[in-house]
């Protein structure tokens, strides 16, 4: 499942304060500030995705998240990869390097995380 942008935002907000109140999320959102009846909506729906959970302080929702981060964008970017690029992470890497308009300093950069995966994969 998948996040719409708009909550993909909320949702990145709720990854950096780790937990938050309704109030606290809105206070992130930059000026003109969204309803707060459109932050609630925005977060059931996250919640019925399973990406939100909330902890009840009387009438107050303490929210948090359900996913981490990196899990999140691990699976779109294999979305991304099988639905665009074949399923091939070579034909997304070629095209990365290729149009991503790096600097030679950035691919040897790349180059380095590259050979140092290759040498912890020699070792397994």
């Amino acid at each position: 499942m998948t996040l719409s942008k708009t909550e993909e935002q909320l949702m990145e907000y709720l990854w950096n304060q780790e937990k938050a109140f309704l109030k606290d999320l809105i206070d992130a959102f930059p000026d003109p500030k969204p309803a707060a009846t459109t932050v609630a909506t925005l977060l059931k729906r996250m919640t019925d995705k399973g990406f939100v959970g909330y902890k009840l302080y009387g009438n107050s929702r303490e929210y948090h998240p359900m996913v981490k981060k990196s899990d999140y964008f691990s699976k779109q970017m294999k979305g991304m990869i099988k639905n665009s690029f074949n399923d091939s992470v070579l034909q997304f890497a070629s095209f990365f390097t290729k149009t991503s308009n790096l600097s030679a300093s950035e691919l040897k950069e790349l180059r380095k995380i590259i050979d140092n995966e290759i040498e912890k994969k020699k070792k397994c």
